[in-house]
């Protein structure tokens, strides 16, 4: 069984979820705020620590037609350094439409209305991630 964490990277916010192999499903953790316009390392880490997880999947934000948008550049340099600080492979995901998704989730389920927007993306990153690597089979 391997645990999974997901990020939905922004600028202002990066939402988290965890995933497990063995299910072949996510569930949305927590949102982070950006401290000083970086990424919050030290939330980061403590997350890392706690749920001491095999690999880490990272939102790729593309243009419908698969081109890189203005955030794509900060997103890979975000999982390059995540790679970089915490010494466990990191892999992209396609997250177009992701955040779309996440919004109506939110809409239509009452305990998903509680949790942040950025965290239910980055656990229909994660999810599927999981369902394109089969990793539950």
């Amino acid at each position: 069984m391997q645990t999974l964490l997901g990020f939905d990277y922004g600028k202002q916010r990066i939402g988290v979820a965890v995933g497990q192999s063995i299910t072949g499903t996510a569930t949305a953790l927590c949102t982070l705020n950006a401290r000083n316009r970086q990424p919050d390392w030290d939330r980061i880490s403590e997350l890392i620590i706690d749920w001491r997880p095999d690999a880490l999947i990272v939102g790729l934000p593309l243009h419908a037609d698969g081109s890189d948008s203005e955030i794509t550049t900060a997103a890979r340099r975000f999982a390059r350094q995540l790679e970089g600080r915490c010494r466990i492979p990191v892999y992209t995901m396609d997250e177009r439409l992701s955040s779309h998704a996440a919004e109506q989730l939110q809409r239509q389920d009452k305990a998903a209305a509680k949790t942040g927007i950025d965290a239910i993306a980055a656990m229909i990153i994660l999810q599927n991630w999981l369902e394109s690597h089969n990793t539950h089979d």
